[in-house]
């Protein structure tokens, strides 16, 4: 009897994790954006298409926020957000989770944007999130399913007009971390540079990369180098490192001006941000 019962635990556990998984987490069942503004009432679907984009630069100036928040888990991390964004025009971040202090925080700084919702946990979305004092032209959602966890990471593809008359295009990547190979993370990136390869304007692709192996750096690398981007160089460099020294965020840019970029520690994510100065040629 001793024996069966010591046989069943195993199945007893994976039953009681399987149903804590359905309870916890809700999967759309395709990529999807919402869009986040007190004028504009969209429902959530892969692509947002706004009629009437306004330039973001301000007077050919583009001050640019890259964070992963670490789902706001720290209690000053509205203090550091509110403190980082005061002087830029686009935040793109990381593991947002939206809850109502983050909508509230967003409603009171009158910021607009795009969240994919990648998943929900406790009814909450979570995922990439592209805030900015005006909504792009275009966003739409990308998700790739983690393996290990199988939960989607998340990426936004959205696109800027500029004062200049040109448009900008703009990713905001958070790769596949836990993978034994390269193929999801390869697969996500590819899909990505596709859509970024039909762009001849300016671009900016930024974000937690999960570029923790120099298998990884090399997919990320050959396939970026197709497109024709630099790679932003941070002064000071505390950006995140895994345990073998390699960065785990990046900002590459084409046809914009780099000023500067900086990379200061903060305790209120378990990544420091990312700040980087462009102008207009």
């Amino acid at each position: 009897m001793k024996k069966k019962v010591l046989l069943s635990l195993p199945l007893v556990v994976i039953a009681l994790g399987f149903i804590a998984y359905q309870v916890v987490f809700t999967l759309p069942q395709r990529a999807q954006v919402s869009t986040l503004s007190s004028n504009v009432v969209s429902p959530k679907l892969a692509c947002y298409n706004n009629p009437n984009p306004i330039a973001i630069d301000n007077d050919g100036r583009l001050n640019i926020l890259v964070w992963n928040i670490y789902k706001q888990n720290r209690p000053q991390w509205q203090a550091a957000l509110a403190a980082l964004s005061q002087d830029k025009q686009l935040l793109l971040l990381q593991e947002a989770s939206m809850t109502p202090q983050l909508r509230r925080w967003i409603d009171q700084g009158k910021w607009s944007g795009n969240l994919v919702d990648a998943f929900k946990a406790f009814d909450t979305s979570a995922g990439v999130l592209n805030l900015a004092h005006q909504l792009p032209k275009k966003a739409c959602a990308y998700t790739e399913m983690e393996p290990w966890l199988m939960l989607p990471k998340s990426a936004l593809y959205a696109t800027y007009p500029m004062s200049n008359g040109e448009t900008l295009a703009v990713v905001n990547i958070h790769a596949v971390n836990f993978t034994l190979g390269t193929e999801e993370y390869q697969h996500q990136l590819a899909a990505l540079t596709r859509a970024l390869a039909k762009h001849s304007g300016p671009l900016i692709i930024a974000g937690d990369f999960n570029s923790w192996s120099e298998e990884r750096l090399a997919v990320m690398k050959g396939l970026l180098n197709k497109l024709n981007v630099k790679a932003a160089v941070f002064h000071p460099d505390h950006r995140k490192l895994f345990i073998n020294g390699l960065p785990l965020d990046h900002l590459f840019y084409r046809g914009l001006v780099l000023e500067k970029a900086k990379a200061p520690i903060s305790d209120a994510s378990d990544h420091n941000p990312l700040e980087v100065y462009f102008r207009l040629p």
